[in-house]
């Protein structure tokens, strides 16, 4: 069996890789709709974005119109193929010239925080939404409006001005990917901060029930609720509440967890 630092039982490397799978999904969202959320954030935090991905983000839209221009060469270049792309006023290296130049005003607003941090309170939030989505239904919600409003917003009107003719298809099929990671960006985060609140929950339910296992009160209707079983009945005293205590340890938050597996041993040592 394979344990942690924290004394807890390999099976909770399950939970530890669910939270590394959402942390690259993610990231990997955030580089993908970074550019949509310039526009749908005019009042984002210093720190909403990390530098990570605004790194990788602003490598893509330097990639993005070189391999869009590079495809289309490619393509006119083939004999006996005559492929017309769909007319359109904005492609993508338009967006990529906004992207940049949002980048430098936002830059200079940011540094601004930087330099004086009193002018803002919360440096990851990204503020308030765009003033027309309080006019849509449910606008005043703030997750349905992030999870659900801004995506489809974006979809819709990417995949309008498309069939206008106003934004090429490859702009087209980048913002509707972006939207998509936009939701599942926002979900994630949503579903972050509800699974905090829900573990929270949990350990309270788990804890009396812990407390009658430790006097052996416990019965199997109540043990199957936390996923446990009965102790053996001739298992001494000293081995339960040594059972009970790792048991606890297990349920605890991992800085608890830590912090009494270091006085455990602090105590073993001295």
């Amino acid at each position: 069996m394979i344990t942690d630092k924290a004394g807890q039982s390999g099976a909770l490397d399950i939970n530890r890789l669910q939270d590394t799978a959402m942390n690259v999904v993610e990231n990997l969202c955030s580089v993908i709709c970074r550019p949509v959320e310039l526009i749908l954030r005019p009042s984002h935090g210093t720190r909403y974005f990390p530098v990570p991905v605004v790194f990788f983000s602003t490598m893509m839209m330097i990639v993005l119109p070189v391999l869009s221009a590079v495809t289309a060469s490619v393509v006119s270049m083939i004999p006996f193929v005559h492929i017309q792309l769909p007319p359109g006023l904005f492609d993508i290296g338009s967006l990529a010239k906004l992207y940049f130049l949002l980048s430098f005003i936002h830059g200079i607003r940011l540094y601004r925080r930087m330099i004086d941090m009193s002018r803002e309170t919360n440096s990851e939030f990204e503020g308030p939404p765009l003033p027309f989505f309080y006019l849509l239904p449910k606008g005043n919600s703030f997750w349905f409006c992030r999870i659900v409003l801004e995506p489809v917003v974006v979809l819709i009107a990417a995949t309008i001005l498309g069939h206008m003719f106003i934004f090429q298809s490859g702009l087209v099929l980048y913002l509707q990917l972006a939207a998509l990671a936009l939701a599942m960006k926002n979900f994630i985060g949503w579903y972050k901060a509800w699974e905090y609140i829900r573990n929270i929950m949990d350990m309270r339910f788990a804890g009396p029930i812990i407390a009658k296992l430790a006097e052996n009160r416990a019965t199997e209707e109540e043990l199957a609720t936390v996923h446990m079983a009965s102790f053996p009945k001739n298992l001494s005293p000293d081995l339960r509440q040594a059972a009970v205590s790792h048991i606890a340890r297990a349920f605890a938050p991992d800085g608890g967890a830590a912090t009494s597996e270091s006085k455990t041993s602090k105590e073993m040592t001295s």
